[in-house]
C-alpha cells in the first residue's frame, strides 16, 4: 500500500512552488530533532525507525494517488510525483537508542524536492512511536524484573495499537494482547478474560470451571468480579495449587495485593502468581514495588505516553545549497522555536559505561564517544534495516548506560547534557 498521501497538503505546496522556481532540485539536508523533552522527563527513547523505512520504500504515486491530486496541484508537479522515489541518503539513532534535547535523531540528505516530501511521514510516525517507547522504557524500569503485558489496543486507534505494541515490547514489555502486532512482529500475545466472561455465566464457580477446563490450570483467572477473598477461595479449590495466576482490576492493588498473596499461601497455591491491572503507569508501579505482585498489565497510560503522546520533534532544514552551488547552514530564528543550522554528527560520551553527555559536531569526530548515527538509507536503497530483537538488546544496553539519575520519575533536567562543539553565533 502506497504511504505517499499519508501526507499534509502543504508539502505538495512547497513542492510545486520550488519547481517553479527552479529550487526544487537544490540540495538540501532535513533533521529531525527534540527542542525539549516532554515536560520532567530525563530522556527520549528512539523507536519507529524500521517503520520510516517500511513507509519510504512504499512512499510512491500510483494511478489512484496521481488521480486524486489532479486538482490539487499543477501539471509539472503531477509529472515530477508520477516519476518520485526517494534517492537520497537517510542516517538515523538505531532504534532502543536514548536522546535529549538536540540530539538529530534523523538526517535527510537529498534534493529538495525529495526530502521536503518525507517530512510528515516521518514525524508522524517518530512522534508517535518515540512517546511510546519513552513512557514504556521508564515503566519497564519501575517495573524491575517484574514482567509487564501490553494490552492499551482499545484506548488508541486500530493501527496505533500495533505501532504501540511494537515500542512497548522493544523497551522491554513482554508480550501485547495485541493480535495483529503478534503476526506482523512476532511480539508474543497473552490475554486472560473480562468481568464480561464471569457475568455470563449463572455464577462465578461456572465460570473458573468453564476457563480451567478450556485452558487448563496454566491460566489466569479474574479474581474481582464480586468478593476477591471468595474468589480466590473458589478459584484455587477448582484448579489446585497448580493454578498459573489470579488477576486483580480493581480497588487498593497493594493492599488486595497482599490479602491475596496471603490466601493464595494459606490455601497452598504458594507458585500462583499475582497480575495486577487497572490504569497502571510508571509511577503506580513504582508504587506496587513492595507489593507481593508478579507482573503488571498495562493499557491506556502506555499508548497515550503517559501523559506526553507526541514526543514533539520537529523536522527542520538544516543546509541548502545556494544558487552558486554552494552548501550553507539555515536555520530558524525565530524566538521560542530557534534551531542550529548545519548538518551534525553526534555522539554518546561515556566514562567507565556511564553515559555523561551527547556531544553533537559538525564534523566527524568518532575520538569524542560511541557514533549515535548509523547509514538507513543510500542513493535510495534501504541498507539499515535490523531485527527487532537486535532494537530491544539495544535498549537494554542503553538503559544500563544511563546514570542513576536518569531513572528518578520525579520531574527534573535532561539527565546528561547536549554539547555542541561550535558557538551559537558562528554556527548559524
Amino acid at each position: 500500500m502506497s504511504t505517499a498521501l499519508l501526507t499534509d497538503h502543504y508539502e505538495l505546496t512547497m513542492l510545486q512552488a520550488a519547481l517553479a522556481s527552479g529550487a526544487a532540485h537544490r540540495r538540501a539536508v532535513f533533521e529531525v530533532f527534540a527542542r525539549r523533552l516532554p515536560a520532567g522527563r530525563r530522556y527520549g527513547m528512539v523507536a519507529g525507525t524500521e517503520r520510516i523505512l517500511d513507509a519510504i520504500q512504499n512512499f510512491q504515486f500510483g494511478d489512484q494517488e496521481l488521480e486524486f491530486l489532479r486538482d490539487v496541484i499543477d501539471r509539472p508537479t503531477h509529472d515530477f510525483l508520477a516519476g518520485f522515489r526517494f534517492s537520497g541518503d537517510i542516517y538515523g539513532y538505531r532504534e532502543g537508542e536514548t536522546y535529549y534535547p538536540g540530539s538529530p535523531i534523523l538526517v535527510v540528505e537529498g534534493r529538495f524536492a525529495e526530502a521536503v516530501l518525507l517530512e510528515t511521514i516521518v514525524l508522524s510516525i517518530l512522534n508517535h512511536d518515540c512517546a511510546i517507547a519513552s513512557a514504556a522504557a521508564r515503566m519497564v524500569h519501575a517495573a524491575g524484573d517484574r514482567p509487564i503485558i501490553e494490552m492499551g489496543t482499545r484506548r488508541t486507534h486500530e493501527r496505533s495499537a500495533v505501532a504501540a505494541a511494537r515500542a512497548a515490547y522493544l523497551c522491554g514489555f513482554g508480550s501485547t494482547s495485541n493480535l495483529m502486532a503478534g503476526l506482523e512482529y512476532g511480539i508474543p500475545t497473552a490475554g486472560t478474560a473480562a468481568h464480561a466472561f464471569t457475568l455470563l455465566h449463572d455464577s462465578e464457580e461456572a465460570a473458573f470451571q468453564a476457563q480451567l477446563a478450556s485452558l487448563g490450570a496454566g491460566t489466569t483467572l479474574l479474581v474481582d468480579t464480586y468478593d476477591v477473598a471468595k474468589a480466590v477461595q473458589t478459584a484455587v479449590e477448582l484448579a489446585g495449587p497448580a493454578l498459573g495466576a489470579v488477576r486483580i482490576d480493581s480497588g487498593d492493588l497493594a493492599t488486595a495485593a497482599i490479602e491475596v498473596r496471603r490466601l493464595l499461601d494459606d490455601l497452598g497455591a504458594r507458585q500462583t502468581r499475582i497480575v495486577v491491572t487497572s490504569d497502571l503507569d510508571e509511577f503506580a508501579i513504582a508504587a506496587l514495588a513492595v507489593a507481593p505482585v508478579d507482573g503488571y498489565g498495562v493499557g491506556t497510560c502506555l499508548v497515550t505516553g503517559s501523559g506526553a503522546p507526541t514526543a514533539n520533534l520537529v523536522y527542520k532544514l538544516v543546509t541548502r545549497e545556494d544558487a552558486a552551488g554552494r552548501l550553507s547552514p539555515v536555520a530558524k530564528k525565530s524566538v521560542g522555536k530557534p534551531s542550529r543550522g548545519g548538518r551534525k554528527w553526534a555522539y554518546r560520551a561515556l566514562r567507565d559505561g556511564t553515559a555523561t553527555a551527547e556531544i553533537i559536531t559538525r564534523a566527524p569526530a568518532e575520538d569524542v564517544g560511541r557514533p549515535l548515527l548509523a547509514p538507513l538509507v543510500r542513493d535510495g536503497e534501504i541498507i539499515g534495516r535490523e531485527s527487532l530483537a537486535a532494537a530491544r538488546a539495544r535498549a537494554r544496553a542503553s538503559m544500563s548506560e544511563l546514570p542513576p539519575i536518569a531513572h528518578s520519575l520525579s520531574p527534573g533536567d535532561p539527565a546528561i547534557p547536549t554539547i555542541f562543539n561550535w558557538s551559537w553565533e558562528t554556527g548559524a
